[in-house]
């Protein structure tokens, strides 16, 4: 009884052995050697994984790295720091850019009209595709947090007021909200400057009195108020020009519907 016991239990690690043998020459024979200079980056990037460079993964990104394919600064979650040392890993020079973090250009929220009551799928992709959405203003926020959902920083919140905020301390400038919301919303601006236009209505002026509250009306009174000539008004929009721009906030102080906003350093509201 036991002899019969014990011919199974040796045929199986008989054929164990066997098995691990032969798997072990083949590895030897057709395996490939890890690349050290791949381990050193994938050590040097954060491992969230997040996807944010389009790779799969910190794994992924290092091995693009190592191909030529990529560059440091494509990890937006990387510090500077740690992208100067894969530059030396990669035995190549890196000039640090411009941090930028996300903004939200709508200002309406609560301040805009509802042209009619939405009650289907509560996200924003959804409710475009209804007559462009619910709000009045065919630019503005729908509110539904798309870009909350997919942030994978938690750096995107929804106010009281209905329209995303974004805290400059946890946003890596990623863009991936930049890329869900289906209107366009967000811009990525430079982490230095103080003043954004928070409106991204291209309709006249007395159209988006009607919409909107805090909108754009088109009045140019930013555009003459800038004295280093930053603002211009461009299809019925305020634009700033962030390379001609000195933080001086005429813009903002002269903007009737205060579409033009400041930001305190450290912070990106909405």
């Amino acid at each position: 009884m036991i002899v019969n016991l014990l011919i199974p239990i040796a045929a199986m690690a008989l054929l164990g052995l066997i098995f691990g043998v032969a798997l072990a020459y083949a590895l030897k024979l057709f395996g490939i050697e890890a690349d050290p200079a791949i381990s050193l980056i994938t050590s040097a990037l954060p491992g969230s994984n997040c996807g944010a460079c389009g790779k799969a993964g910190c794994a992924g990104f290092a091995q693009a790295l190592k191909k030529g394919e990529a560059m440091p600064s494509g990890c937006a979650v990387s510090n500077e720091e740690a992208r100067i040392s894969i530059a030396k890993i990669l035995g190549i020079d890196y000039n640090p850019g411009v941090k930028t973090i996300a903004a939200v250009l709508c200002n309406g929220g609560t301040r805009a009209r509802n042209k009619y009551v939405y009650r289907g799928i509560r996200n924003c992709k959804a409710a475009s595709l209804v007559f462009g959405g619910h709000k009045a203003c065919a630019f503005g926020c729908l509110e539904f947090g798309d870009c909350v959902d997919l942030c994978p920083f938690d750096a995107v919140t929804i106010a009281p007021d209905g329209l995303p905020v974004v805290d400059a301390h946890k946003c890596t400038a990623c863009g991936k909200c930049v890329a869900v919301c289906p209107k366009k919303l967000f811009e990525l601006i430079p982490a230095d400057k103080l003043y954004y236009v928070k409106c991204s209505s291209k309709d006249a002026g007395a159209v988006v009195a009607k919409a909107c509250s805090a909108g754009c009306i088109a009045c140019r009174k930013c555009e003459k108020a800038c004295p280093s000539s930053a603002v211009k008004v461009e299809n019925n929009l305020s634009k700033i020009d962030y390379g001609k721009c000195q933080n001086m906030g005429k813009c903002f102080e002269v903007c009737p519907t205060k579409a033009i906003v400041r930001r305190s350093i450290g912070s990106v509201t909405s």
